[in-house]
């Protein structure tokens, strides 16, 4: 049997096109993310920049920009089908311009290298109607011992 992953990807995928409404990540459900693509080891998803999502001068918290790279990426991480959790080793996040309130974001991701233990991935955050990059970054994860499947 094919583990649990197979399935969260699955549901991925039957949401192309629309807010993502079942994930197991209650912080992606906040983020409420449009699926625009999904493949093995890459995603776009677009986001709308909720006043919540902002800092006191009314732009994108640079906290939720790095919250928005640790959720895809983990999501990218599943997208592998690999049977265990990876854990964040570390993040690196470069900011460039600013998102406001109500403007539409769009961020990707790419596995870079995947390795048994390690992956590497890359990070991607865009105000696509302004043609302009907000934000660049990777992370590596590391396998842990738990199961994706609970086992």
């Amino acid at each position: 049997m094919k583990n649990d992953t197979t399935h969260i990807r699955q549901g991925l995928i039957d949401q192309l096109g629309k807010t993502v409404t079942n994930s197991p990540s209650a912080f992606m459900l906040w983020l409420a993310p449009i699926v625009r693509e999904i493949d093995n080891g890459s995603m776009t998803f677009e986001y709308c920049v909720r006043p919540e999502m902002t800092n006191p001068i009314g732009t994108l918290h640079g906290g939720v920009t790095a919250a928005i790279m640790d959720d895809m990426i983990g999501a990218t991480i599943i997208s592998l089908g690999r049977e265990n959790f990876y854990t964040t080793v570390n993040n690196v996040i470069d900011y460039f311009s600013t998102a406001k309130s109500g403007d539409i974001i769009t961020g990707k991701t790419k596995v870079i290298k995947a390795g048994r233990q390690i992956i590497n991935v890359q990070f991607e955050l865009w105000n696509l109607e302004k043609d302009r990059l907000l934000a660049r970054g990777y992370s590596n994860a590391l396998k842990t011992d738990h199961k994706i499947n609970g086992a």
